[in-house]
């Protein structure tokens, strides 16, 4: 048995295309799927270590305790999906719990890697304004996770072309297919 877990952001839910979609072809190739709900965030945080700090400890309780019903040991295989605020909660909750996961981090942020971030895959906008490209590719080379950048993508790898973004969104699939 496999198993995908969802670790959203703090305003981007489970049913925005990249979550959505990594959901969809997770259990395409037979994945058992949890897509994590998080709420009760400061939506002020931006910019802010002391709140984004609060948020990610509010994250990996959250992920905590909807996770604490789910017996691990019955997968062979365990892939986390984070989503900004979520690649913090999803490296954490693997760090403290002991899972042996793998872990895909859309659009991290740079204090995603304050955990361990080995067995990871990252995915970044260039002009995520949530993240400074430069920090995170200097992280993701420190730390080893390959890096796939989207130049002039945000924080949601949209750059406001409909056709482009639609491609985004075919090429993190397929990336992640492989990564399944």
């Amino acid at each position: 048995m496999k198993l995908c877990v969802l670790f959203p952001g703090i305003g981007y839910h489970c049913e925005k295309p990249l979550l959505y979609y990594s959901a969809k072809l997770a259990r395409s190739k037979g994945y058992d799927v949890i897509p994590l709900k998080f709420s009760g965030f400061d939506n002020t945080t931006k910019g802010n270590e002391e709140k984004m700090s609060r948020a990610a400890d509010h994250a990996l309780a959250l992920a905590s305790e909807q996770l604490s019903v789910i017996d691990f040991s019955q997968y062979e295989k365990v892939v986390f999906i984070g989503k900004s605020i979520g690649t913090i909660a999803c490296l954490a909750y693997r760090e403290t719990s002991g899972i042996n996961a793998s872990c895909i981090l859309l659009t991290p942020l740079e204090a995603t890697f304050e955990s361990l971030s080995h067995r990871c895959t990252a995915f970044h906008g260039t002009s995520d304004p949530w993240a400074d490209t430069e920090a995170i590719r200097k992280l993701c080379r420190k730390h080893l996770v390959p890096l796939n950048e989207y130049n002039g993508a945000n924080h949601s790898l949209e750059t406001g072309d409909t056709f482009t973004d639609i491609q985004t969104v075919l090429d993190v699939t397929e990336k992640i297919d492989a990564l399944l």
